[in-house]
């Protein structure tokens, strides 16, 4: 793998050489400065002034050359537009195909001026974060402020691409209507081969997408998931999809499955948890401490879990499976053993069977690129809907009977249901599973094409122009590889993935630790929010088991529409890092409106307080994690403590937090639980704003 200063040089047009940035003179000029910082002390102040005017110089000269070469594509446009109104009055297909293909050669064009501006942009970014690194000052933070938010912007040229749309709007109207026009004349018995699209139009809507870094809602969900990398959102014209049809969907099913069956089993207890710890003669309270048992367990699981993934995945499925079943069998006989204890054992097995971590990686490994995308959103989907699944599940198991000696109501049900649904699932998964082959490094075999996807496959996307503008995991091996180049190391220790939590740790940069710190916070929110949903709603409104689960419900279902509305709409119109503050504002007005300031509490405000809360939790969840996707070191993308468990861990030990408070905050009476518990989320999501300005300018 090269580094990107010898990528730039073999990449770059020949004609148009002189109009790129010079990358290694600013390499050159940073090592200078470092140099010359530590043997004379040069002033900083004077350090910054002389390397933003290097700067400036190279992107002004880069953005007159884009501008030339725009004004050139318009008026060849122009010209062809003169000829196409003579050439369409006539019937003559020769003409009509001759017109198309000058407009073509006009799209490839296009299409290396894009490719010309995606090279600059990186090496801007590139040069921006090397500076930062080696002479320890936030010059990115000062630089991308000052010039991007200038009304005479010329980085908004190179990052925003202000004027291009217009030629490219032009040039695929014009392409699509010659198509139509000469297919008007063409019969399909004639010319069966013919493109229904033509590639030129593909290939410019491709390279436009990802240097806008536009996200439909299968890209938003995916970067949800924290599966789906940045050089996966955009497939290129001419990728070979040969083989994707011959992958073993029946595993990928299963893995969906189990993520469904594991978000109804957390969540289908919450409307009942505080009448279970009443009947085993505790406080409706400790309903904290009997849904957050889950999540202290699976801690731990989540470590090892990842762990296990490196080795089988249909060995930790069944695992998971089995805890599963005896966790809830537990959990639905402590009402007749009349055990906390017994129940609480239970909560924990359950916790203990989280395979979550194996069903992000199987997708991440396993699954076709094509359709990686796609299964990232199935994911995300399935957790959603088992979210509301379990509240809903729970409002409708009103019922009461014994067999036996066995009481079936509606504290001892969910545990009986979900522990034959994971008997059911368990044959199903030992019947149906394909364990997918291995190559040496613990990965999907690459050679397998007929059952995985490869995760080295990324190397073929890596080319060209289906690489994104904003930083992927490519780009991040070709910065750690030049660091190392520069300290005279080998890159092997660069790539390496990270073998303790420590020392992911030590590879979180600033930018990474206030994505973690919001994930926690969001997660602290939501789980406030739902675990002490029954309590206090029957304690202020007297809601009934079943009002309780169709309020939780409705909370669930509300999470695929909004990320439609997101991702669809909305990313397309503003930043991730303007949608990612907007949002944490929205989470805080929640939780403002929430408290009880007044001596009476009505139902609308509590209803519109959570609703904002987690609406704008669910929206901040999905920018979160696609942000932190970007700011992630590669070695982090790999490996046992990867950043999906990070994150994953992140939110775990927030639950955690929430349920102990709420089982505190219940020592002082239920009349205080509600502002007391929000006090947390209040002050958290306060600091995490606060963060969140502060590094505002690194997450451009």
């Amino acid at each position: 793998m090269v580094n990107f200063g010898k990528r730039l040089m073999a990449e770059q047009v020949e004609e148009w050489k002189e109009y790129y940035i010079n990358y290694k003179l600013m390499k050159k000029k940073v090592k200078q400065y470092v140099q010359q910082n530590r043997t004379n002390g040069k002033d900083r102040q004077q350090v910054l002034k002389e390397f933003s005017r290097i700067l400036d110089d190279e992107i002004e000269k880069v953005v007159l050359f884009i501008l030339e070469q725009q004004g050139h594509l318009a008026s060849q446009i122009q010209e062809l537009e003169s000829q196409r109104a003579a050439i369409l009055e006539t019937s003559d297909i020769s003409l009509v195909s001759k017109l198309r293909e000058s407009y073509r050669e006009v799209g490839r064009d296009l299409l290396k001026l894009l490719r010309f501006v995606e090279m600059n942009a990186t090496g801007i970014r590139k040069i921006l974060k090397k500076f930062d690194k080696q002479f320890g000052h936030k010059f990115t933070d000062y630089y991308v402020s000052t010039r991007s938010n200038h009304p005479y912007s010329l980085l908004q040229q190179v990052f925003k691409q202000v004027g291009i749309g217009a030629v490219v709007g032009a040039l695929s109207r014009n392409l699509a209507f010659l198509q139509e026009r000469e297919g008007s004349y063409l019969s399909i018995y004639d010319h069966p081969t013919a493109i229904v699209k033509d590639p030129v139009i593909g290939q410019i809507n491709a390279s436009v997408n990802k240097l806008t870094h536009s996200t439909n809602f299968l890209e938003f969900l995916g970067h949800h998931a924290l599966i789906v990398p940045e050089d996966a959102n955009i497939q290129g014209p001419t990728e070979d999809y040969a083989g994707d049809e011959t992958y073993h969907f029946m595993s990928l099913l299963l893995n969906l499955a189990n993520t469904f069956l594991y978000m109804v089993n957390t969540y289908i207890i919450v409307p009942t948890a505080d009448d279970y710890s009443v009947s085993l003669g505790a406080a409706a309270t400790v309903c904290g401490v009997i849904i957050g048992s889950m999540a202290v367990a699976q801690v731990f699981s989540s470590v090892y879990f990842s762990a296990w993934s490196n080795k089988s995945y249909f060995r930790p499925l069944v695992f998971s499976s089995i805890v599963l079943f005896m966790g809830n069998l537990l959990y639905a006989l402590a009402y007749d053993l009349n055990s906390l204890t017994v129940l609480l054992l239970g909560r924990v097995l359950c916790g203990l069977g989280s395979a979550r971590a194996v069903n992000r990686r199987y997708i991440s490994d396993c699954v076709p690129l094509k359709i990686r995308l796609q299964a990232s959103a199935g994911f995300v989907s399935a957790s959603a809907l088992g979210m509301a699944c379990g509240p809903a599940l729970a409002g409708v198991l009103q019922v009461k009977f014994k067999i036996y000696s066995l009481t079936f109501n509606q504290n001892t049900l969910p545990g009986w249901i979900m522990a034959v649904s994971w008997l059911l699932y368990l044959i199903w998964l030992w019947i149906s599973f394909k364990e997918p082959a291995r190559d040496n490094t613990g990965d999907c075999d690459a050679s397998q094409n007929n059952s995985t996807s490869h995760h080295g496959d990324n190397s073929d996307m890596e080319n060209g122009l289906n690489q994104p503008l904003l930083l992927d995991t490519k780009e991040r091996d070709d910065e750690d590889i030049e660091e190392c180049d520069d300290s005279e190391e080998g890159s092997n220790d660069s790539r390496r993935p990270a073998n303790s939590i420590g020392e992911a740790y030590r590879l979180l940069t600033p930018s990474v630790k206030v994505q973690l710190l919001i994930y926690f916070m969001l997660k602290y929110a939501m789980e406030i929010l739902l675990s002490e949903s029954s309590v206090i709603t029957n304690y202020y409104f007297k809601w009934s088991t079943s009002t309780v689960s169709v309020f939780l419900a409705i909370l669930g279902l509300t999470v695929l529409p909004v990320n439609a509305i997101v991702g669809s709409y909305i990313t397309r119109l503003f930043e991730d890092r303007q949608i990612l503050l907007g949002s944490e504002i929205l989470v805080l007005i929640g939780i403002f409106l929430s408290f009880k300031v007044t001596s009476y509490y009505s139902e609308p405000q509590y209803i519109t307080s959570a609703l904002i809360t987690f609406v704008a939790a669910e929206v901040l969840e999905g920018v979160n994690l696609s942000l932190l996707s970007r700011v992630m070191s590669s070695r982090l993308a790999q490996g046992t403590f990867n950043g999906g468990l990070l994150s994953t861990e992140a939110g775990t030990l927030a639950r955690v937090v929430a349920d102990a408070t709420i089982t505190l905050a219940g020592n002082l009476g239920q009349s205080l639980l509600l502002n007391v518990t929000l006090l947390p989320s209040l002050f958290i999501c306060i600091a995490s704003l606060i963060a969140t300005v502060c590094t505002f300018n690194s997450l451009y």
